[in-house]
């Protein structure tokens, strides 16, 4: 059953086998009504980059547990979603509010996923992963690895990520290793922070096309730095207006002739039937307590029927509560993710 597994420091392990996987927005399937379908492992994360938007890592301020999912359960679970959806969907994205590859069962969930649905693609940072896990992938079929580096400098690598172990040549490596010895396409994803690492940018688009990134998909989608309520701030960075930030790009399109805003990026992305909205902002409805929430004040209940998840906000977790049933009405139904306040 699904449980609490362990603790470190105010951080809270728990592992989910037999809750739904649908309602969250931390760990499970999110459908936002396209043919192409989020799937989130786990939530754990080694890197504390310091423009972190959901706050992740071991250093994390706001998070009160940490989620990883068995992996036949999650499969269970994105058939389920396929279906409702009448098997229109294209493509499972594996990412999520931590790093994928950490969760141990990761290429049986890309091998599973590649029976259900034509492509399978992953998140990562990159450095989690190692040459034997990327051959593991190849062979489970993954189509396509977003590789999401900042920059090629070293100390500016470490200073990004926010971890003295970071190396940015370890990532450089693997990354060429996956584009000349595997099938797995590359698509790299660097944040831009301003006057942080604008020219770091230049570099790595002048390197992922030297190296044959992009064989089946868009090589880059570069990707804005943003302010988020619960992350974390770059210090004297300011965030970019999306006039700023397409204006970066152009210039970058014009330098290296390829495109590069994301309206020009062709995923084969299409808008489909939706996973229904089970609940609508402003209903009463009795939910039961099943585990601590993700972030603190926060408890993640089921509902009565056993198919959604719910997460209650500000209520204080302790094991006393499992089981106990509350009334709560629904403030957050946005993509399915439900967020609720106790009556």
């Amino acid at each position: 059953m699904s449980r609490v597994i362990g603790a470190s420091g105010n951080r809270l392990f728990v592992y989910i086998d037999d809750l739904p996987l649908i309602g969250h927005i931390a760990f499970g399937v999110i459908d936002r009504g396209t043919n192409i379908i989020q799937v989130r492992p786990t939530t754990l994360c080694p890197y504390n980059c310091i423009y972190c938007s959901v706050d992740a890592g071991p250093y994390s301020r706001h998070r009160q547990a940490e989620f990883i999912v068995n992996w036949r359960h999650l499969v269970k679970w994105v058939r389920h979603v396929i279906e409702v959806k009448g098997g229109d969907v294209i493509e499972v994205l594996i990412d999520g509010v931590g790093e994928p590859p950490t969760h141990p069962s990761i290429v049986n969930i890309v091998a599973e996923l590649k029976k259900v649905v034509p492509r399978v693609a992953m998140e990562t940072r990159g450095y989690t992963l190692t040459q034997s896990l990327v051959d593991a992938l190849d062979r489970a079929g993954l189509d396509r690895l977003n590789i999401s580096i900042d920059t090629l400098d070293l100390e500016k690598g470490v200073f990004l990520q926010g971890v003295p172990w970071y190396r940015t040549e370890k990532v450089k490596e693997i990354v060429e290793y996956i584009a000349k010895e595997t099938r797995i396409d590359v698509h790299l994803t660097p944040v831009w922070i301003p006057g942080v690492n604008d020219k770091d940018i230049e570099e790595i688009v002048e390197w992922g096309l030297r190296i044959g990134i992009g064989k089946r998909f868009p090589p880059f989608g570069i990707q804005k730095y943003e302010v988020h309520k619960y992350g974390r701030k770059v210090p004297g960075a300011k965030e970019p207006t999306w006039r700023e930030f397409r204006e970066f790009l152009e210039k970058l399109e014009k330098k290296f002739s390829i495109p590069l805003h994301y309206k020009k990026l062709d995923f084969g992305f299409r808008y489909t039937k939706r996973y229904p909205t089970k609940y609508s902002r402003g209903e009463k409805i009795s939910v039961s307590v099943a585990m601590p929430g993700w972030l603190k004040g926060e408890v993640i209940t089921v509902d009565s029927e056993l198919s959604t998840i719910i997460t209650v906000v500000g209520v204080k977790w302790c094991p006393e509560l499992v089981n106990k049933k509350i009334r709560v009405i629904i403030v957050e139904n946005q993509d399915g993710i439900y967020i609720a306040r106790s009556l």
